[in-house]
């Protein structure tokens, strides 16, 4: 990859980093973990809260984080304030409109942040979700045939992959284990214990053909990252992380036959967009932070990016690819599935940490170019970013 020293002043980049308390922390609302990101976002980037101009929100299913967050904060006169919501693929999103935002000149300096709450003391993870699954209408039919929630849906879409390609468990198991494996070098993980493909296989079935350690964490807690320009972020806190190339696709596939649910992602257009914007190939991603709910969103988003051709995500994983030591570091947080659920600020957190040089024990050698996922809905949304600590050449 060839870099320039001279970045364009008005390039996009991301300033500040900020991180609560995640996992079982209990008795915080959204909107007080949001703040606190904020904050802590503001001070990494050397930055006071009246810097910023610009303020993106998001929460999860259970909401609590909006616009009244400017007031929470105390910033007044801000020039861009809106919530976004494209579920796990808004935070790609997000960064991509504050992106446009301060390269415009329409803002500055621009906080974009998500935070929830879903977890309450002495209650299951599944239970946190299940408030948020009611049904009207003809989706009320759905749930009274048991199909409610994400789980059923993306398992009939890994279903449909095995059944057409011959993806099997056990090589979806390779990626939770790598996963593992980069989460146990990770203070933030919430799952740091090995796991083999064994335990995989003996987790318990949670929708058919998911196993337990097919599926992501639950999280209380709240990321945010600051966007500015090139130029003023040379005179900050923190080394900048620039944003070369983005993109979104929202492929609003009818889950009926002829369709390509389960087979082709958003990702199949987002990602060759975002790198050809960013003026990099494929091969030149040195590090992949994939958005991972299940192990199957990885194996067809690594297809759908190229990666590997249609059909052999799973032979890819299973090759140990992935893992510490592969050609090829996926989610090297332990993403999702090990670490922590914060949606897309799952992998674009990491993605940050690892293009600054500044993940510890697990930091990749080489990290030139970050390659960024953000997956939202039932594979109906998708959103990608191209990082790197270089500006563009």
């Amino acid at each position: 990859m060839t870099t320039s020293s001279h970045p364009a002043p008005r390039g996009p980049v991301i300033a500040g980093l900020g991180m609560t308390d995640m996992g079982k922390i209990y008795g915080r609302s959204p909107a007080g973990f949001a703040a606190d990101a904020v904050r802590r976002a503001a001070d990494d980037a050397g930055l006071a809260l009246a810097d910023l101009d610009g303020l993106l929100t998001s929460s999860g299913v259970l909401g609590g984080v909006g616009l009244d967050l400017q007031k929470d904060l105390g910033l007044k006169d801000l020039r861009l304030l809106s919530e976004v919501q494209a579920y796990g693929s808004t935070a790609g999103a997000m960064v991509q409109y504050a992106s446009m935002a301060v390269r415009s000149g329409l803002a500055e300096a621009v906080a974009c942040v998500f935070a929830d709450a879903p977890l309450k003391e002495k209650t299951s993870s599944g239970a946190a979700y299940a408030r948020a699954a009611g049904a009207s209408g003809w989706r009320g039919l759905m749930a009274a045939a048991g199909i409610m929630g994400a789980n059923p849906l993306y398992a009939l879409a890994a279903r449909r992959h095995m059944d057409t390609y011959g993806t099997t468990s056990e090589q979806l198991a390779h990626i939770a284990v790598a996963q593992r494996a980069w989460a146990a070098t990770n203070p933030r993980a919430q799952l740091r214990d090995p796991i083999t493909v064994d335990d995989h296989q003996a987790s318990r079935m949670i929708a058919e053909p998911f196993h337990l350690l097919d599926c992501c964490l639950v999280t209380n807690g709240g990321i945010a990252v600051i966007v500015t320009t090139a130029e003023r972020a040379a005179h900050l806190r923190r080394p900048p992380v620039h944003l070369l190339g983005w993109a979104q696709s929202h492929p609003g596939y009818p889950m009926h036959q002829g369709s390509d649910f389960g087979l082709v992602s958003g990702a199949a257009q987002a990602g060759p967009a975002a790198l050809k914007m960013a003026g990099v190939s494929l091969g030149d991603v040195d590090v992949a932070e994939l958005y991972d709910c299940y192990t199957f969103t990885v194996l067809l988003t690594l297809e759908d990016y190229g990666f590997c051709a249609k059909g052999e995500g799973g032979s890819f994983a299973a090759s140990g690819a992935l893992a510490p030591g592969g050609s090829l570091p996926v989610n090297t947080g332990g993403g999702q599935l090990s670490s922590y659920y914060m949606w897309g600020m799952t992998p674009l957190s990491e993605a940050v940490l690892q293009a600054r040089g500044e993940a510890g024990e697990r930091q990749v050698p080489r990290h030139d170019v970050v390659l960024v996922s953000g997956n939202g809905g039932i594979l109906d949304h998708h959103s990608t970013l191209v990082l790197s600590p270089h500006p563009h050449a």
